[in-house]
């Protein structure tokens, strides 16, 4: 390693790659039922925590409202992001209308709990403009 190179403690290494890819992501409800207390967020975030160390990912953090959850998530670049995001989404969906069943199983979701849509936005790192400005200005060879 060069000694110039500071290293980072949040960049993680592979065998063959050098990543720091984080996501935030946004889950609704179905119909923003609002069905979220303190005690169902709480599990919620036990549950993803856990789904995301079986995907070797780390949940930074996690919050929430009546109707929604947000998701800080360090991942590796061998985890398609959908797949995490499919997993998340339907291991809490199953686990949290199990274990809250009157608040959670309501009539009208039709034994849905999250929407199926999401938000999914990348974070961190350099601002685009810097990386496009980086990009533009490489020495191409004559």
């Amino acid at each position: 390693m060069s000694p110039r190179w500071e290293p980072n403690p949040d960049v993680r290494r592979g065998r063959h790659v050098v990543h720091h890819l984080h996501a935030h992501l946004v889950f609704v409800t179905r119909y923003r039922r609002t069905v979220f207390n303190d005690e169902m967020l709480t599990r919620c975030e036990e549950i993803m925590r856990k789904v995301c160390e079986d995907f070797e990912a780390d949940l930074i953090e996690f919050n929430g409202g009546e109707d929604h959850v947000h998701l800080l998530v360090h991942y590796p670049p061998t985890v398609a992001l959908s797949n995490l995001v499919n997993s998340l989404k339907g291991v809490s969906s199953r686990r949290l209308r199990q274990e809250f069943t009157g608040h959670a199983n309501q009539p009208i979701t039709h034994g849905r709990f999250w929407s199926g849509s999401y938000f999914a936005g990348s974070c961190g790192g350099t601002p685009l403009h810097v990386v496009k400005d980086y990009i533009e200005n490489q020495k191409r060879p004559d």
